[in-house]
């Protein structure tokens, strides 16, 4: 292993119709980048605190960096996966953190994705507006 790679903890967060996948590095700055870019520039306003919320909750916020790619999905979806990839790559790196994550709701995957437009129907469940004349 060369000097430029450093040891990771990887893994995989999804919400919706996105995914991310995170590399969790010890001994760093504190830095986060989403897609090469800067966490607060990716997500603006309270998606940057959404998604840094599991570092909150066990108290690590300048210890990590934090690689993520992203794709699919919105920014608030993209939020919510981020989120997700950096819970589970913490218990990678201390499973001590779970039961604190767990009781946040942080390593629950959810599950909610867009209903299926169904025929006859304009969307999932709305109807064409009723004429009665």
């Amino acid at each position: 292993m060369s000097s430029l790679q450093r040891q990771y903890f990887y893994s995989v967060g999804k919400r919706k119709n996105a995914i991310a996948c995170v590399r969790l590095y010890q001994d760093g700055s504190g830095t986060c980048t989403v897609n090469t870019r800067k966490l607060k520039e990716y997500f603006h306003g309270i998606g940057s605190e959404n998604a840094l919320a599991p570092l909150d909750i066990v108290r690590e916020t300048r210890t990590f960096d934090i690689e993520a790619k992203v794709y699919g999905g919105g920014k608030s979806a993209q939020s919510d996966a981020v989120r997700l990839g950096i819970s589970r790559a913490l218990i990678l790196c201390n499973p001590e953190w779970r039961p604190e994550l767990k009781r946040a709701g942080f390593l629950r995957r959810d599950a909610r994705i867009k209903e299926r437009k169904k025929p006859g129907l304009k969307r999932a469940r709305r109807a064409p507006q009723f004429s009665k004349r």
